[in-house]
Formats: C-alpha cells, structure tokens, sequence
C-alpha cells in the first residue's frame, strides 16, 4: 500500500497531467476552426471578391466618433493590398489637450478605395489608444555627485515631490495592424465567440457575408518603448505596421490579449503584464509552446522541491552532516535576492517563487539554531573557510565602493541591495563549499536532501531557459548558470560516495537488516 505521502505526490502529478492534457486540447480547439460543411447557414468572406480597399488611419481626442470634425488623418493607404507587409513612420501632432496629461485615439479605416470611411456602408474601423497612463520610472543618479542630465530629471526638477508618483501620460510609439487573409466559411450555427466580435455582417442576395476582420495587435505594445508626453512636445513618431493573419492564429491572439487583459484586472501592473506580452511576442509559436510546457514542469518542480525541503527539515533532528553556517550564507543570500527581485521590479513569475524560497530558508535557520551541533572533527574546515572569508570579504566591500562611484543608482537602498547581490554570488560559492568540503570529509552525501535537491536541479536548468525568454536582472541569469556547476559538482559527489546501507543510521536501523514477519499461520 502506497504511503500517504507518495499517494499526495502521485496525486499532484497526476492533476498535474491532466492540467497539461487540458492546455493542449483547449489550444488545438482554439487554433482550429470546424468550416461550414453545408451551402445553408454558411457565411461567405467578403474578401474573396477581391474589392478594391484603402486604409485610412486618423487621430483625435475623443473617445467616440461621429463626423470627420476634429480629426487629423496621419496615414493614407490607397490601393490597400491585405497580402503584402509594410511598415511606415509618420509623425503625429499631439494636441493641447494630450500633453496636459490627457489621451489620444487612434481610428482605423478600411474601407472601399475612393470612398470616404463616414460614406462607405461596407467600412470596418477599430479604435485604439495611442497613449497610456504610468508612474515615470525613477532617474537613476550618482549617490556622491547627484549628476544626471536626461530630460525626464529636468522635468522632474520642475514638478513639486507630490506629483512625481502620479500617473502620467505616455506615448505608444507602435500602432500594429493585422488583416484576417484566409477565404474561410464559417458554420453561422457555430461562430467562433472570440471572432464573432470582430465581425461584420452583410447580405448580398441571398448570401450572408462576413466583412474584412481587421485586427490591432496590442501585445506589441511594450513597455520599454513607451515615451514621456511632455508639455513642450509637438510631435511624436508613429510606426504603423501591417501584416497578414491566418484564422488560428488570429484566434490564438486574441485568446492572449484577452489573458492579459484579465491579468490587469486582476490587479497585475502594466509592467508585469508586460512580461507576459514579452513572451508572445519575442518569441515564435514554436518556442512559445516549449515556453508553456517549461513553465508548466517549472511549476510543478517548484511545488515538488518546497515540500521535500520542508519535509526533509521537519524528520531532522540534529546538524549532523550539515553546516549551519551554509543554511545562515543560503538564508541571507535568499532574501537578498528576493528583494534585489523587488527592488528591479521584476516579473511576478521570477518574484513569487524567490519569496516562498525566501521564507522556507528563514524557517530552516530558526530550526537550525535549535538543534544542537557537537561536530568537532570539522573544525579545521571551518577554520579553512574563515580564512577564505578574509579574501572574500575585500572583495565584497571594494566591488560596492567601485558601483558608488561609477554606477547610477535609483536610491541608497537600490545600491545596498546590489551591493549585497553582487557579494553574495561570491559568499554563496563559500556557503556550498562549505558543503562540498564536509561530504569531501565524511566521505558521503547521504546526510543531503536528495529529493529536494533533485527536483531544485531540474528547475536550475529550466531557470537556464527562462534566463533568455523572460526579462530579469543580469546577475540573477548568471546565478542560474552558477547552480548548474554547483550541483554537477554534487552529483559528481554522490557518485564517488555512494551510500553505505551497512551504516547504522541515528535510530538504530541498517537498511541491509531484514525486518522479522511474523509466521503466517497456515
């Protein structure tokens, strides 16, 4: 009979199966699309008579329009070709009311060459705003000499302290537009509700068309590229690109905006879910389902690894085998990181778990201090690593005087905690070779949590992955190479002391004594 604790762990994964099973049905039935089978019912596309279409791109700042008053036209395309890519710049004059902390639209035309858009019946358009609102990111200044001479620091100089955490109006530089190009016969029964929105209706006889599905791709909306609308701007570029779609998709991304969309809601800021367009958009489909499947296994290896490591310390009863020194240096450099995390503003998905490890690291120092440590043959190790200390700690104090005086900081605190950052990367090598020298001694590793250890490795190489996919410091992508070295040089270990099941563990028991049954009565 299985133990209660396998019976949970084979339960996770199996939940975990099937989440993964689920994931890759919803996703095949969002990429494809049942056509009409039948001549009743079924709705044509417009686009398979090949008219003749223009694409007119306005700007004003209201969010409703109902006349051509008040707008500007920035880009016209006559002759429109829905199959070929383009991509152009033009610069948009930003009214009075948008450099007062206001908002600018843009309104999307297509419509029949020729023909204004307000007279056209058979016109679809679409409105996208061309600014958002965000707190400006903070002037990153010399601590000693408080030199900075960007613009933004000038602005900010000019605005009282009250008002520099305030929401101000940012400039969307990219404006992307897509145009669903596949002769596709929709099932009116069936209508896709994610496309359903974005069509139109026409009757021509006695067929029901749908009209060209034009599309404004919001994930391309990054918030690196977002710009500082000042009082003194004028003008500001605009790049206004195009591209065909295919149905899937089509499909597949508006699923995406709407997940993001959703995220906000829920809270997330627009930076972190800025990450997350990050992953759509910087990567192809191909490596964006290996992205899912990664983040998928990195979760369940994350939950895997916290309950083993928790389990492990809750049966130890004694540091015998461990250095409680290593779990002090582990502890330190854990929260350092997690608020070096913070402080970067990093992606929740890097965040969260560096403050579940953060706060298991804290209860394993507080059961550390009570368990008693009686280990006196270890001595000349310690020894030996407090020596080293001595090297390491110039280091760790020269690397922060070096930053202070030629890196820009946010504030004292964002210096204090890369400072720490950065020295921790070479006192964490002495936390492990603490570990690694004490197994080195006891010529064994069986004192290790294997499990845990084991499950914190898979996730070091998926770490190896999401270094290149999703946006983090670059000192924590080069710590996540540092574990792969150190858990070789464990695994190494392990093969050169393999465990002793002759040895009599602390309470009594060899795993090579075979327990007495008792007679089966016949």
């Amino acid at each position: 009979m299985w133990s209660g604790r396998s019976s949970f762990t084979s339960l996770v994964v199996g939940v975990f199966v099937v989440y993964v099973v689920h994931t890759c049905w919803v996703m095949y039935g969002i990429v494809y699309t049942r056509p009409c089978s039948g001549d009743s019912n079924c709705i044509q596309p417009y686009l398979a008579r090949r008219p003749k279409l223009q694409l007119s791109v306005y700007t004003t700042t209201r969010s409703s329009l109902g006349a051509e008053n008040n707008v500007d036209l920035v880009l016209n395309v006559e002759d429109f070709d829905v199959e070929s890519k383009f991509e152009r710049i033009v610069n948009v004059s930003v009214p009075k009311k948008t450099r007062n902390n206001g908002t600018l639209y843009a309104y999307i035309f297509l419509h029949h060459a020729g023909i204004l858009p307000w007279h056209d019946g058979k016109q679809v358009h679409l409105i996208s705003p061309l600014t958002t609102y965000m707190i400006p990111k903070p002037e990153e200044i010399n601590l000693l000499t408080g030199e900075s001479t960007t613009q933004q620091q000038i602005e900010a100089e000019k605005k009282p302290s009250n008002a520099l955490d305030e929401p101000v109006s940012h400039w969307r530089p990219r404006l992307t537009l897509n145009v669903m190009v596949d002769d596709f016969v929709f099932d009116g029964s069936s209508l896709p509700a994610d496309v359903h929105r974005y069509m139109k209706m026409i009757q021509l006889g006695k067929t029901v068309h749908y009209l060209h599905i034009l599309f404004i791709d919001q994930l391309s909306n990054r918030v690196k590229d977002l710009m500082v609308i000042n009082r003194s701007t004028t003008e500001l570029p605009l790049t206004v690109s195009y591209d065909k779609i295919s149905l899937g998709r089509l499909r597949f991304w508006i699923h995406m905006q709407d997940a993001v969309y959703s995220l906000q809601q829920f809270g997330f800021s627009e930076k972190d879910a800025d990450e997350v367009k990050g992953i759509f958009v910087d990567t192809n489909l191909y490596l964006l389902a290996l992205t899912f499947f990664v983040a998928a296994f990195h979760l369940l290896f994350d939950f895997l690894a916290f309950k083993n490591d928790i389990s492990f310390w809750k049966k130890k009863k004694s540091m015998i085998g461990m250095s409680t020194k290593a779990v002090l240096w582990r502890c330190f450099s854990t929260v350092v990181i997690f608020l070096f995390l913070l402080d970067e503003q990093t992606s929740l998905l890097v965040l969260i778990p560096a403050g579940i490890g953060a706060a298991i690291e804290l209860w394993k120092v507080m059961k550390a201090l009570k368990m008693t440590v009686a280990w006196r043959g270890l001595r000349p190790v310690f020894q030996a690593m407090k020596s080293l200390s001595y090297l390491l700690y110039p280091l760790c104090v020269g690397g922060a005087a070096y930053s202070l005086l030629n890196i820009k900081y946010k504030s004292w605190y964002s210096w204090l905690i890369n400072s720490f950052v950065n020295g921790k990367s070479m006192c964490l090598l002495l936390g492990d070779g603490v570990c690694i020298f004490v197994n080195y001694k006891m010529k064994s590793v069986a004192h290790l949590p294997w499990k845990a250890f084991t499950y914190k490795a898979f996730n070091t190489f998926i770490d190896d992955v999401f270094a290149f996919i999703i946006t983090m410091p670059t000192s924590h992508r080069l710590a996540c190479f540092r574990d792969d070295v150190v858990f070789l040089v464990y695994l190494y270990q392990r093969w050169l002391y393999p465990v002793d099941k002759s040895r009599v563990n602390e309470f009594g028991e060899s795993y090579e004594e075979q327990p007495k049954r008792k007679p089966h009565p016949d």
